[in-house]
């Protein structure tokens, strides 16, 4: 009986979502629409949308794994992360909504570095999309994984079964209802994840005293030689700052921007903000919470736990009535979905407006770009779940590599395409190649010289200053070209009137 009320309520969950997508699909009249929603989400939409597609099953997963594993040492993520997010709304958000409007409406992060570097506009296109894919393809496999390992522990399927009922759960509304299907339901499941993340801890502290709780982690500490409590544990000066460099992937991640892009103002944006760093702060102080107190609730009532990765699914099972807990997994099925889904939505993007209609259909029809879009979903989709094959694959790995390759070729690019006019076509593409291959390469090249403390150092850090490096000093010696650097000043010029309005 239990186990069928958790069912019938992840099932109503999944049959919301699923009208939502429905209902989107009648909405959708175009290809703007499919891909970012006519440009007509409003502030709490967009905060949630931006924050629900940014964290993933890592949130609900990946994170409380991480601490359940090694303490509070990892919770430097979570700061990194913080601050990360909110400078990318301070110093990206309300330049890229109009810029990206000005040149030529571009709907896509590589449209826009074509018309914004117009010399080299079809080898932008090419790479940006090309590394898009290769980084969002990985992307896509941890959500996958992550939904994988949900349904196994829901329904006791093996990891193969699992891994396409996880995955046909977010393809289904995706390819039905686009960016506005993914937008309205991330504002569900924003306000699930949010939910479920702060009533976990708050019921462990509920069954457990603060003096048990303690004791509890001490006994575990002494058993295992981890002080858990400690916030510089294990923790080097690399290990610290590659944890506060996670940050910097914000300026570069295509579907975060993509939420930006789709804002109805600058305005709204700025509500966005403060509505969108508040949901997160809670979130992720959630998450840390879920692997400390659930460390020491599982410590405490001496129960062993086989995957760190499943200690929020495990708590929740322990704790929560079945009703509530079929609500807790649902929010974890959300957070897998609301990423999933958005990654899934930019590697489609990529592929239709960038390739098939920038290169083989120019006079495509909107209508015929909605279909090849969805066709391009269900592509991905497979390849990514060819990827996670893998019943041993873990979320947070995968994630912190595709994090890593697209902060790292984009983000530099991004903000000196905002700020500077003087730069040039080729040093941008130069940084983009030369970001997104130092990640490939840091991590073993370093191991190949025996640098072994380098090699630990998060592939993000080297790749955004390598990007930047070259994008800066490239464009140095190039010659200004005047139209370029007037069609700057016009979306620059539009941005500071929309912005006084």
């Amino acid at each position: 009986m239990q186990n069928n009320q958790i069912y019938i309520t992840f099932g109503l969950y999944l049959i919301i979502i699923l009208g939502i997508g429905i209902y989107a699909y009648r909405s959708t009249n175009n290809f703007d629409d499919y891909i970012l929603g006519g440009r007509k989400m409003g502030s709490f939409v967009t905060a949630m949308s931006a924050g629900a597609s940014d964290m993933s099953g890592w949130l609900l997963m990946g994170l409380p794994g991480a601490i359940f594993l090694a303490g509070l040492s990892k919770a430097w993520i979570a700061i990194g992360l913080t601050i990360g997010a909110y400078m990318n709304y301070r110093v990206v958000a309300g330049r890229l909504r109009i810029f990206t409007e000005n040149y030529a409406n571009a709907l896509t992060l590589p449209e826009f570095f074509a018309q914004r570097f117009p010399r080299q506009k079809k080898a932008l296109k090419i790479i940006s999309s090309a590394i898009i894919l290769f980084f969002f393809t990985i992307y896509c496999a941890s959500g996958v994984v992550a939904g994988a390992k949900l349904f196994q522990s829901l329904l006791g399927l093996d990891y193969s079964t699992a891994l396409w009922f996880g995955a046909l759960a977010t393809i289904i509304y995706t390819f039905i209802g686009g960016y506005l299907a993914v937008s309205w339901s991330d504002t569900i499941q924003a306000t699930l994840m949010i939910f479920a993340l702060l009533l976990a801890p708050v019921m462990v502290l509920l069954n457990l005293s603060w003096e048990e709780i303690s004791q509890a982690l001490e006994n575990k500490s002494a058993l295992t030689q981890i002080p858990y409590s400690n916030w510089l544990h294990n923790v080097s000066g690399i290990g610290v700052v590659s944890a506060l460099a996670w940050g910097l992937g914000y300026f570069g991640q295509p579907h975060i921007l993509a939420r930006f892009m789709a804002a109805d103002s600058v305005q709204s944006l700025v509500k966005a903000r403060r509505i969108g760093i508040g949901w997160m702060f809670l979130c992720l102080g959630g998450a840390v919470a879920v692997g400390y107190f659930g460390l020491a609730y599982f410590t405490a009532g001496n129960i062993a736990l086989d995957n760190a990765e499943s200690v929020f699914i495990e708590l929740s099972k322990q704790m929560f009535n079945p009703w509530i807990v079929g609500i807790v997994l649902s929010a974890i099925l959300a957070a897998i979905m609301s990423t999933l889904s958005a990654q899934l939505l930019m590697c489609s993007a990529a592929i239709t407006e960038d390739f098939y209609k920038g290169f083989f259909r120019k006079t495509a029809s909107s209508l015929e770009l909605v279909w090849v879009g969805r066709l391009m979903v269900l592509v991905i989709a497979v390849i990514a779940m060819c990827i996670a094959q893998d019943p041993n694959s873990k979320v947070m790995s995968l994630v912190s590599y595709a994090w890593a390759g697209f902060g790292a070729a984009f983000g530099p690019v991004v903000i000196l395409s905002l700020f500077n006019r003087n730069i040039s076509s080729k040093a941008a593409l130069w940084g983009m190649l030369s970001g997104a291959l130092t990640v490939v390469i840091w991590s073993p090249l370093m191991q190949y010289w025996g640098w072994d403390d380098l090699a630990k150092l998060y592939e993000i850090i080297p790749g955004f200053l390598v990007c930047s490096f070259i994008t800066i000093t490239s464009s140095v010696f190039a010659p200004v070209n005047t139209q370029v650097a007037e069609k700057f000043d016009q979306a620059l010029a539009e941005f500071n009137r929309r912005s006084r309005a």
